[in-house]
């Protein structure tokens, strides 16, 4: 397991949430299906859980907002930030749109909702006391992000531009895809790619497990669909599956030996 207790370089990935239906059964089910525990939540922030691996932060559950319709279910990816107002700026600037502005979380931290202009929709996170997921390369914690655009050069601009993306393309016949890396970050941040076509653009999560087969076994037993059926490639064995409110999410087994990036 590793620990990462600083901020993360701008523009990484640092950061998921979900909006559930049912907080219990949803922290019944990433905890039987991830091992994931739980802070308790407060009415100050709304009822939110931190899902926390070996007792170190590494997603956010959030429960409905009374009120308000139903969001929608899904991974949200949040891209952090020294400057979230520069960021909600430079989002405008380059085709981007906002869902919710920049707002601040008490001393945690300030976040905002986007789109970029493909209609992909991510998070920004300023970093306060709140410094991201503390932990990485260990069961249960994120692994990978990913943005899936409908236009792969409009996308690999924008977000070059908001935070500074270099890629390193790994495209292939009939397949658009690029690692993304961020300003003073040390290994690839995550990846850019095409979705299919018909489908909407949106952030992918991918999480770390320690073997793909049982994970599958104890989700299906909690209800869980299997969207993508495993497979191997040069980082491991991964599958997508979907949680209680129908939210997909990636799960991967890495290798024995991690291929040199």
């Amino acid at each position: 397991m590793a620990i990462h207790l600083e901020s993360w370089p701008a523009g990484t990935p640092c950061w998921v949430d979900l909006s559930v239906s049912d907080p219990d059964a949803s922290r019944a089910f990433y905890a039987d299906v991830l091992g994931w525990e739980f802070t308790e939540s407060t009415e100050e922030f709304g009822g939110y859980f931190m899902a926390l691996v070996d007792g170190q932060p590494a997603a956010g559950l959030a429960p409905p907002m009374p009120g308000m319709d139903d969001p929608g279910h899904y991974w949200t990816t949040y891209l952090g930030t020294q400057d979230i107002e520069s960021v909600a700026q430079s989002v405008a600037e380059h085709g981007g749109s906002s869902i919710f502005p920049p707002m601040q979380l008490e001393a945690l931290g300030s976040m905002g909702l986007f789109t970029d202009p493909t209609g992909a929709v991510f998070g920004a996170w300023q970093y306060g006391e709140h410094t991201g997921f503390n932990v990485y390369d260990t069961q249960g914690s994120v692994s990978w992000c990913e943005a899936m655009v409908d236009d792969f050069e409009k996308g690999k601009e924008f977000y070059a531009s908001v935070f500074g993306f270099t890629y390193e393309d790994m495209s292939s016949d009939g397949m658009s895809y690029a690692m993304f890396s961020v300003p003073g970050g040390e290994r690839p941040a995550g990846g850019i790619g095409v979705v299919d076509e018909g489908q909407s653009p949106y952030w992918s999560v991918t999480f770390n497990v320690a073997s793909l087969d049982e994970t599958l076994e104890r989700a299906r037993a909690a209800g869980s669909q299997v969207v993508m059926e495993p497979y191997a490639f040069e980082f491991g064995r991964v599958a997508v599956i979907t949680g209680p409110d129908g939210e997909m999410f990636g799960v991967i087994e890495p290798p024995a030996e991690p291929p040199p990036m």
